[in-house]
């Protein structure tokens, strides 16, 4: 299965300029079903490019910061 461009702006609720810009920057990736070569692109995007792009953008949870260890009040450590 292939999506359009004005598919996936109403699957993401974003602008037509948005999806435009995935694609010029590869973070989605497409092709061009255009009917001449050099004119004006006509992209379709599949069904695995979609899940690829999904899948890059989850938001993973941070790791765990190192806790710094206490010292003990009776020693001071000068430099």
């Amino acid at each position: 299965m292939t999506y359009s461009v004005k598919q996936i702006c109403d699957l993401y609720a974003v602008s037509e300029g948005t999806v435009l810009g995935w694609l010029r920057r590869g973070e989605l990736k497409g092709f061009s079903v255009a009917r001449k070569a050099g004119g004006k692109p006509r992209w379709r995007i599949t069904a695995e490019a979609l899940a690829a792009f999904e899948e890059a953008r989850t938001p993973t949870p941070p790791s765990p910061k190192a806790r710094r260890r206490k010292q003990s009040e009776a020693v001071h450590e000068f430099y």
